[in-house]
C-alpha cells in the first residue's frame, strides 16, 4: 500500500495569525492550553497571573509564577527580529518584579542578542535564568495552522540547578516523594479523563504536587503525607478572601455535587486559604498504590470541575 506524505511547510509571516502584538499574541499567549505549550517547550511550570502588569510606568506583556512556588516570571513578546530595546525591557522588567524567569519570545533570535542572553546566564547565579525562544508557525497542505516554541536560549543555572538534583545525595524522604510522585505521573496520564483535565507535571523530589485549573486565581494541589501514612487534595486560594467566601456561601451544593465533606480553611489570619480533603494511604514498599491514586485522581477532577462553576 502506497501512503501519500505532505511536505511540512512554515508560515513566515506570524502577523497573518496574531496581526497586533499586544491584542492578539499576548491574549493567545494567556490561554491555558498555549500557555502550556510554552511550559513545555522550556520545561517550566508556569501559572499566569496577568498581562501588561505594571513595572513603573512601563508594562511588562505577562507575569506569572512557577506552578506551586513563588518564584516570579517575566514574559516578553516580540513578534519581530531580536533587537537592544527589547533587550533593555526584559532587564528592566526583570528588576522591577524580581523576576527569577525571564522568557523572551520573539520571531527570530539574532546571534548578538543570543549571545548576550548565554552572557548572562553565565554571570548571573542559580536564582535567575534567562530563556530565549522562538515562536513558529507550521502547516501541512490546507490544514489548519499549528505554533511551536523553539527554544534557542536556556538558563546556565536551570542546567547547573538540574545537574546539582541529579547528582546531589538526596535525603531518604525526597527521594521517596520523588518516587512517588513519579508512579502518580506513570499511573494518571493513562487516565484519558484525567488527562485532558490536567497539564502534566514533573516530578520533583517534595511533599506536594501542584495542578493548574486554568486561573492564577487558585490551584490544587496532591500532598503526600508519608509518616502519618494520609494524602490530602487542597484548593489553594493564594490571596483572595473573596473567592473562598463566594465558595463557602455555596458549601452544601458543592458538597452535594462532589459527594465530599470538605475542611473549610479561611485562615483570617494569613492572605491564603484553603478547601482540602484527607484520606488514609498506605505507603509501605510493594504496597499497590492504584486505589489511592484513583483516590486523588477523582477527588481533583470534581473539584476543578464543580469549584469552577461557584468561583
Amino acid at each position: 500500500m502506497k501512503i501519500e506524505l505532505s511536505k511540512l511547510k512554515e508560515i513566515s509571516d506570524l502577523k497573518s495569525v496574531w496581526p497586533h502584538e499586544a491584542q492578539d499574541f499576548t491574549p493567545w499567549l494567556f490561554q491555558e492550553e498555549n500557555i502550556e505549550q510554552l511550559a513545555d517547550a522550556i520545561d517550566l511550570d508556569i501559572t499566569v497571573e496577568e498581562t501588561e502588569s505594571k513595572v513603573g510606568k512601563f508594562s511588562a506583556d505577562i507575569f506569572a509564577k512557577e506552578t506551586g512556588t513563588d518564584r516570579r516570571i517575566i514574559i516578553e513578546n516580540q513578534l519581530k527580529d531580536t533587537n537592544h530595546d527589547h533587550l533593555g525591557k526584559i532587564i528592566t522588567y526583570a528588576a522591577g518584579k524580581n523576576a527569577s524567569y525571564i522568557v523572551w519570545i520573539v520571531k527570530h533570535a539574532q546571534e548578538e542578542h543570543k549571545a548576550a542572553i548565554e552572557w548572562l546566564n553565565e554571570n548571573t547565579n542559580d536564582d535567575i535564568g534567562f530563556f530565549l525562544c522562538e515562536i513558529k508557525l507550521y502547516q501541512i497542505d490546507n490544514s489548519r495552522i499549528a505554533p511551536m516554541f523553539v527554544t534557542v536560549s536556556t538558563p546556565n543555572g536551570w542546567k547547573k540547578g538540574q545537574k546539582r538534583l541529579e547528582n546531589e545525595e538526596l535525603s531518604e524522604s525526597k527521594r521517596s516523594h520523588e518516587i512517588f510522585w513519579s508512579a502518580f505521573n506513570e499511573y494518571a496520564w493513562k487516565n484519558q479523563e484525567f488527562a485532558k483535565t490536567f497539564h502534566k507535571r514533573k516530578a520533583q523530589p517534595n511533599h506536594w504536587y501542584s495542578l493548574s485549573i486554568g486561573t492564577s486565581k487558585a490551584h490544587i494541589n496532591l500532598v503526600r503525607f508519608s509518616r502519618a501514612n494520609s494524602v490530602t487534595v487542597d484548593f489553594l486560594i493564594p490571596n483572595d478572601k473573596q473567592i473562598f467566601d463566594r465558595l463557602y456561601a455555596h458549601k452544601n451544593e458543592i458538597e452535594e455535587e462532589t459527594g465530599i465533606k470538605f475542611d473549610w480553611c479561611r485562615m483570617d489570619d494569613k492572605k491564603g486559604s484553603s478547601v482540602r480533603v484527607k484520606d488514609n494511604f498506605t505507603f509501605q514498599k510493594g504496597t499497590d498504590l492504584s486505589e489511592g491514586f484513583d483516590w486523588l485522581m477523582n477527588v481533583s477532577m470534581k473539584i476543578k470541575t464543580i469549584f469552577l462553576k461557584y468561583m
